[in-house]
């Protein structure tokens, strides 16, 4: 008869780049092997208090960088598709948890594509969050909108329901959105009649693309005609957005290792 959280008894891993109080805090990197996080992060600490279970990290790239999840501490995370194929990352021990049934829902984090890539490669949802929908703490860049934490699961209502719980205001970060975390309880249901969609296959050329994944890609444009949206093919001038990225990226790196 006691009140229990939306996740109560469900089991959480918890991606290595983020802190659980009592588990490792290795960020993959052998400098941190013995580290274990004093706090939770704040996506760690709403898990908890919803009644998930914490056990264990899911592996990442040294300190988060990089599109393949393999390092010098736990070695590399295989794609359960392909044994010889990537993982993607960098969020892909979350990814290929989730995949494989060993978690139910899992949290990851995008600066660059942590949560889409390895989504995409391991036939699961992942989704990249607005700055300050998930908010972060602790964070060394407080005000940076470019690195943003978000779940991974195998559905679309999967997600919503872990959005539930994890986003929401906190008054630790200032950039927090306002609204509840129980919007995402609303029904995904609705009239896309008319709904405008850009897309893109590869940004104008400034991105390379597998032929396979360019197929699949523009077969499921199809779709959303099909639901009555309105698209067109257009995209930004991105000229230098590589070396702006890379720039931003230095930049909040330094701040994260003080």
């Amino acid at each position: 008869g006691e009140d229990v959280g939306p996740l109560h008894g469900l089991s959480i891993s918890i991606k290595d780049t983020a802190a659980a109080k009592g588990f490792p805090f290795t960020e993959g990197s052998v400098i941190f092997k013995d580290r274990i996080a004093q706090q939770d992060n704040l996506v760690a600490e709403r898990l908890r208090k919803a009644g998930a279970i914490i056990i264990g990290k899911t592996n990442v790239p040294e300190f988060g960088a990089g599109a393949h999840t393999f390092n010098n501490l736990f070695g590399k995370t295989l794609n359960p598709y392909h044994l010889e194929r990537t993982a993607g990352g960098s969020s892909g021990g979350s990814a290929v948890a989730v995949a494989t049934g060993m978690l139910p829902l899992a949290d990851g984090s995008d600066t660059g594509g942590s949560l889409r890539y390895p989504a995409a490669f391991n036939n699961v949802v992942g989704l990249r969050t607005s700055p300050g929908r998930v908010p972060r703490y602790p964070k060394s860049a407080p005000y940076s909108p470019q690195s943003v934490q978000g779940p991974i699961a195998r559905t679309i209502s999967d997600v919503a329901f872990m959005m539930s719980v994890i986003s929401g205001p906190d008054d630790r970060s200032p950039i927090a959105i306002e609204e509840p975390g129980s919007i995402f309880l609303e029904s995904l249901e609705m009239d896309m009649k008319g709904l405008k969609i850009a897309y893109s296959v590869d940004l104008g050329g400034e991105i390379p693309v597998d032929p396979d994944v360019r197929d699949v890609f523009e077969a499921q444009i199809k779709v959303f005609e099909e639901l009555g949206c309105e698209i067109e093919e257009a995209y930004p001038d991105f000229t230098g957005a590589d070396e702006v990225f890379r720039t931003f990226r230095a930049h909040e790196f330094e701040a994260s290792m003080g």
